[in-house]
């Protein structure tokens, strides 16, 4: 898995960081990985804009051309495709997927999420997390199922809930642990040293170890 490509929906922080760690770790030289595109739903994304300054391939599927999920996943599978894309890593991508785009790349798609799943899948993570009162909040990198937030899970990064923390506090510190977390898994996957095998994650010890960020 290669050829990456990284669907984005906003500023595409999460692919900043990944490409940029493949630049300064060499993917290409070491392991021939690379990012041979970057996708958008929605046209006024700024992520769109740092992957063409970076020569990066990118290409608009605006989802709302498009009656129903299905059709608009179709034309997203032939566009990775023609890409080259082997691997597709979801960066602040805003779209359920739908069991055809998830069974077509099934163990190829990577999701990051601003929690420590299984606790709060969804939306507004960080004001729930603060409601519940927990005391440790974080980030997760999952295989993409066809359940929300549900897929196996490859590595977590945790950081304190302080008792001055809001939303946007605690958000920055889960952020700086995503840009850290998000590219050594994509690297560990894209060179197959994490894989998922009947619906769970295998991995050595030595890639446990650094997908476990406290």
């Amino acid at each position: 898995m290669k050829n990456i490509v990284v669907l984005i929906s906003g500023r595409g922080s999460n692919f900043k960081a990944v490409y940029e760690a493949s630049i300064k770790e060499k993917w290409f030289d070491v392991w021939g990985v690379k990012i041979v595109g970057v996708i958008s739903n929605r046209p006024e994304a700024a992520g769109l804009e740092y992957a063409e300054k970076m020569g990066i391939p990118t290409a608009v599927i605006d989802h709302k051309n498009f009656s129903d999920r299905e059709s608009f996943e179709k034309v997203l599978i032939e566009k990775i495709e023609g890409f080259g894309g082997e691997l597709v890593v979801l960066a602040g991508f805003m779209r359920v997927l739908t069991p055809l785009f998830v069974n077509h790349f099934k163990g190829r798609i990577l999701n990051i999420h601003p929690a420590l799943l299984p606790s709060f899948p969804g939306l507004h993570t960080h004001e729930r997390a603060l409601e519940a009162g927990v005391r440790i909040h974080g980030v997760t990198v999952h295989f993409v199922s066809d359940v929300l937030d549900g897929g196996a899970i490859i590595g977590q990064a945790a950081v304190p809930v302080l008792s001055t923390d809001n939303p946007d506090t605690l958000a920055q510190r889960v952020l700086s642990k995503e840009h850290v977390l998000y590219p050594r898994a994509v690297r560990l996957v894209a060179t197959e040293k994490v894989r998922l095998e009947e619906n769970k994650v295998v991995m050595d010890l030595e890639s446990s170890e650094q997908l476990a960020i406290f």
